[in-house]
């Protein structure tokens, strides 16, 4: 007589979802009701950016924080189209919005990664969420911003979507254009990849790597590739804070003559 086959219920299978996060540049500089203004810009370019792509923002399970919005996206969603597309269309409404004159600048760091995101009582836990917490606060992504000055969107997207997604060779993806950094936040470690769209993959490298002079911006692309794992600590993201924290890899150690350097 044959053993029962043991399975769980559908609610209790974890689903990777895709994890946002849009964080304003030097929000804290502006008055009260600037901020305001560009909390709106905000939320308005990110809508405009999802519709051109066909994403359902309505879908998007958001968390606003004043300066940056979070968001766990449907399982559903094609993560080519918002690392290729969205982020597109995204940087074209940016540029758009600050041709205006007299008008504040919104300049955003922009993080995606993906993995098990369940909702939690004060929002999302699971390794992504913490993640893309972590990644939109890398001091490279604000290193790029600072120096790349006519840049109005900086991007960082794991490892595992780099990999899996960003070198899957679908049209808009532009691996090339991405340049890797190591990523060290709080008790977070992982490697991540910037790509500033209109800015050369040697002007982002010369950022990340501790440039400090404003570089010119232009089009030529680089080529850049490597295989790396990615070192993440489990928690609750409340915030921009984690509770709790274990280890679920270790990074590995790019080699000497690798596209990169380890931090």
């Amino acid at each position: 007589m044959s053993e029962p086959i043991f399975s769980l219920p559908p609610d209790s299978i974890p689903r990777r979802r895709l994890c946002l996060a849009a964080d304003m540049e030097q929000y804290s500089l502006l008055d009260t009701r600037t901020q305001s203004a560009v909390q709106a810009d905000l939320v308005r370019v990110l809508d405009e950016a999802a519709t051109l792509t066909g994403l359902d923002r309505e879908a998007w399970a958001r968390q606003p924080q004043g300066d940056m919005e979070f968001a766990v996206l449907p399982e559903a969603t094609p993560e080519a189209a918002v690392l290729g597309p969205f982020v597109h269309h995204l940087a074209v409404r940016l540029g758009a919005l600050n041709a205006r004159s007299a008008a504040p600048r919104v300049r955003l760091r922009l993080a995606v990664d993906t993995g098990v995101a369940p909702d939690a009582a004060l929002g999302h836990a699971g390794p992504a969420p913490v993640a893309v917490a972590r990644y939109v606060n890398a001091p490279q992504v604000k290193a790029v911003l600072a120096v790349l000055t006519s840049a109005d969107l900086a991007v960082i997207v794991s490892d595992r979507l780099y990999q899996d997604v960003v070198r899957s060779g679908q049209p808009g993806l532009e691996p090339a254009q991405y340049v890797r950094a190591h990523v060290q936040v709080k008790e977070f470690g992982g490697y991540g990849w910037i790509r500033v769209l209109g800015h050369e993959p040697d002007d982002v490298r010369a950022a990340v790597d501790g440039g400090h002079e404003p570089l010119p911006s232009s089009n030529v692309p680089g080529v850049e590739r490597a295989n790396l794992s990615q070192h993440v600590r489990h928690g609750v993201a409340v915030g921009r804070d984690v509770r709790g924290g274990l280890n679920l890899g270790l990074p590995m150690m790019p080699t000497a003559d690798g596209p990169g350097h380890a931090r």
